[in-house]
């Protein structure tokens, strides 16, 4: 497929030997302030017909139609794989259709930038699905999860897509969200680590990154999805933009979307400040950014800082936002009335577009060569590459909560399955995934990728064994007819795998994801009655909880025999349980979250300065969690010990070198997980008790000892003073190399020494970690 070259302007913004701001540049002074407009816009061919995959989609039902919003030009196509089931043929014809319509409808034959959501793979029909976010944050492995993002890329680049709209940097801040899946934890360096992984990944396959959401989202009042941040500005400073700030300076992060939420009366989509003057005055941030679908037009119907939907657009540009999607309202026909009579200055229209231009030169959309037929869809977008990928991801993400009785591993007998979760394969993905994201709207057609449930991967796991299964109850509702024949079957088994969790879905439509936020943190529907039953007559018990959030399980897992958690594993998460079950694989999963204690106040994280921790006569309510962050057990046994440091004083702008022996204490190989953590015992503002600095992997042969070491600069120990300042302050630390926040570990003091020292983004954000050679 060609696009015509008659009629169509050239001038230097074709010449690929530019600079792409050159190029962009010249492109912007030939363009009228119509087509510059159009640039800012975008267009959802066949969301009319799309079911609910956004929130309020219903009230925009009357976007303008893409034969007329590409009319001199156009600046995004928003999911032309990701709204109805197509297969990868099908949907590369009709994006390179829709390209060369673009092309041709502009003087300078332009194409748009093609996006598609990509959190847990392509978010395409019968692509890989990978597993959600917070299983790949148990698996503490930024490898891993490069390797991942960069083979979304490579599936989403071959068939036209530029620009991918991952990840979530949002920290998790209360488990009731229902977003808490979508999420890399409650750290924000295990969030900022696994983050920058995943940009690096994605963008070396040739596809923008889009880090959301900017700013605040996770810390909504009570949980509730799109409701106002409740955050002040040294958390959101030390917690909540860390992530983001090491994607743009680290990862030169090629697109910024900005959250729902307000902060403190001020929405995200109209923050100058967040927007403009931090990310890219202080940070430095060269990319777009993008709106969150309707989020422009939200400042006028829902935030109520505008009075229509053009005053909402002039306030979100004059903030800093560059594109609207999904589609345009606010950024067409009524932004380029308000620039041509006044409202808008002509400046902050050539300021967004010329970033956009400069992207589409970067990715080579003005090169006298690019041709919308120019990709060749792959014949299979769920190879076996790919789900080697997910079967390792999945396999590391499997967390054993506790073997007390050592039940586990499992060998042949009979075996009672029982539980919602079991035998559904939807249970197994996350809210963005393609089978629960836009199938539920298709009813009738395949999942498109062979995904196992629970049940029929531990009957190809355990052959010689008797396996019944028992559904028990449904994962909402409260009909509790199943829970007898579940209880039956269980007494008569010799052993019981009880396989509780979610579904998760969209807005209510399930029980974790977008809009499916959470008054406790009980398992859903009628489960906590179903595990209450079949623990107490099962004869032994494994506890399985696959989910979205963290569940207050802990009553449960005392009565149990073993507990397992599985965070939404994907297509290959059934085998990996059942690998684990049956001792094939040696588990390796820590915990990226807490699973709360049985009667824990929300929200509440590990990350915590003392009074938010159990205070004996102060508070009648215990945060302690039921395991804590950074929790996971192995068949093997690990000890660390030996901690020591070269330096026991250093200046504040110093570094320190501190090492540990790690040592498998146990009869199997496997895999420790040793987390460096700090505590500052005394500072100018309260302090977390403990907090994540470092981390590694160690893989241990049985009986083996391996030397760990960590690079920490004093710029780790850094904080946000009164002033609002980012500081490194003299005095003693403690540093401690543990396997999990709760484990007292191996710990050394240090004294750093000077005058109190300030830092901005220029400062070290990640502690190098090394495992010695022996």
């Amino acid at each position: 497929m060609t696009i015509s070259n008659e009629r169509r302007m050239t001038g230097r913004w074709n010449d690929p030997g530019l600079p792409a701001p050159v190029r962009a540049q010249a492109l912007l002074d030939a363009m009228t302030q119509a087509e510059k407009v159009r640039q800012l816009g975008s267009s959802w061919p066949g969301h009319d017909t799309a079911g609910d995959v956004a929130p309020m989609q219903e009230t925009f039902r009357d976007a303008e139609t893409f034969e007329k919003a590409i009319i001199g030009g156009l600046g995004h196509l928003t999911r032309v794989f990701g709204t109805a089931p197509i297969d990868p043929e099908t949907g590369r014809v009709r994006l390179a259709t829709a390209q060369a319509q673009v092309a041709a409808a502009n003087r300078f034959g332009i194409p748009a930038i093609a996006h598609e959501e990509c959190l847990t793979g392509f978010t395409t029909w019968r692509a890989t699905v990978y597993p959600t976010p917070l299983a790949w944050a148990a698996t503490w492995d930024p490898d891993l999860v490069r390797r991942m993002a960069a083979a979304i890329g490579l599936d989403m680049a071959a068939v036209g897509v530029h620009q991918g709209l991952a990840p979530v940097l949002d920290v998790a801040r209360d488990y009731r969200w229902g977003r808490v899946e979508e999420t890399l934890g409650e750290d924000p360096y295990l969030v900022s680590e696994l983050g920058l992984a995943y940009v690096r990944g994605l963008q070396s396959s040739g596809v923008i990154a889009t880090v959301k959401h900017f700013a605040g989202y996770s810390t909504s009042r009570a949980a509730r999805n799109h409701a106002p941040a409740a955050v002040g500005p040294r958390e959101l400073a030390d917690v909540i933009l860390v992530p983001f700030e090491k994607a743009v300076v680290a990862g030169r992060v090629g697109s910024v979307m900005n959250a729902y939420n307000d902060i403190d009366g001020i929405p995200c989509g109209s923050n100058e400040t967040l927007l403009t003057n931090l990310l890219r005055d202080s940070w430095g941030f060269e990319g777009t950014v993008v709106s969150d679908y309707w989020s422009i037009a939200f400042l006028a119907t829902m935030h109520h800082v505008a009075a229509d939907v053009p005053t909402a657009a002039q306030a979100a540009l004059r903030a800093g936002i560059d594109v609207e999607l999904p589609h345009t309202s606010g950024y067409g026909e009524p932004l380029l009335a308000m620039v041509r009579d006044g409202r808008i200055a002509s400046d902050l229209l050539d300021r967004a577009v010329l970033r956009v231009l400069t992207q589409k030169a970067e990715l080579g959309l003005l090169d006298p060569g690019w041709h919308p037929g120019q990709y060749t869809a792959p014949a299979n977008l769920d190879p076996p590459s790919n789900r080697d990928i997910a079967r390792r991801m999945a396999e590391e993400s499997i967390v054993l909560l506790d073997n007390g009785s050592g039940i586990l591993p499992l060998g042949p007998r009979s075996i009672a399955v029982i539980g919602p979760a079991a035998d559904e394969a939807r249970c197994l993905f996350g809210c963005y995934s393609f089978p629960n994201h836009v199938l539920p709207h298709h009813p009738g057609l395949s999942l498109g990728v062979e995904a196992p449930t629970v049940l029929d991967a531990i009957r190809r796991e355990f052959p010689g064994s008797t396996v019944r299964h028992e559904i028990g109850c449904q994962i909402t509702g409260d009909d509790r007819s199943g829970i007898e024949p579940a209880v039956a079957a269980a007494a008569a088994a010799d052993l019981t795998i009880l396989v509780v969790g979610d579904r998760s879905g969209m807005f209510g439509h399930g029980t974790s994801g977008e809009g499916c936020d959470v008054a406790t943190l009980e398992l859903p529907g009628v489960q906590d009655d179903l595990a209450k039953a079949v623990l107490a007559a099962a004869r032994r018990t494994v506890l399985l909880v696959v989910s979205g959030r963290p569940y207050a399980i802990g009553r449960h897992a005392r009565e149990a025999d073993a507990t397992l958690q599985a965070f939404f594993p994907g297509e290959e998460g059934a085998a990996a349980i059942a690998g684990v079950l049956s001792g094939r694989i040696n588990p390796s999963g820590h915990l990226p979250v807490q699973i709360p204690g049985d009667e824990a106040g929300q929200p509440g994280t590990y990350l915590a300065a003392p009074l938010a921790l159990k205070s004996d006569g102060v508070s009648n309510i215990d945060p302690t969690p039921a395991f804590p962050f950074g929790h996971g057990l192995s068949y093997s046994t690990f000890r660390i010990d030996g901690a020591h440091v070269a330096e026991a004083v250093v200046a504040v702008d110093g570094s320190i070198t501190m090492r540990a022996t790690v040592t498998n204490t146990g009869s199997r190989a496997g895999t420790c997980v040793p987390q460096l953590y700090l505590t500052d015992p005394v500072a100018s503002v309260t302090r977390p008790v403990r907090q994540l600095i470092g981390f590694t992997r160690v893989d241990l042969a049985a009986g083996e000892t391996r030397t760990v070491q960590f690079a920490i600069h004093a710029d780790m120990t850094s904080f946000t003073g009164r002033d609002l300042r980012r500081r490194v302050e003299p005095g003693q630390i403690i540093l401690t190399i543990a396997q999990s926040a709760g484990d007292p570990g191996s710990s050394v003091q240090v004294t750093l020494i000077g005058d109190a020292r300030v830092v901005d983004h220029t400062r070290t954000m990640s502690v190098d970690s090394t495992v010695l050679p022996d």
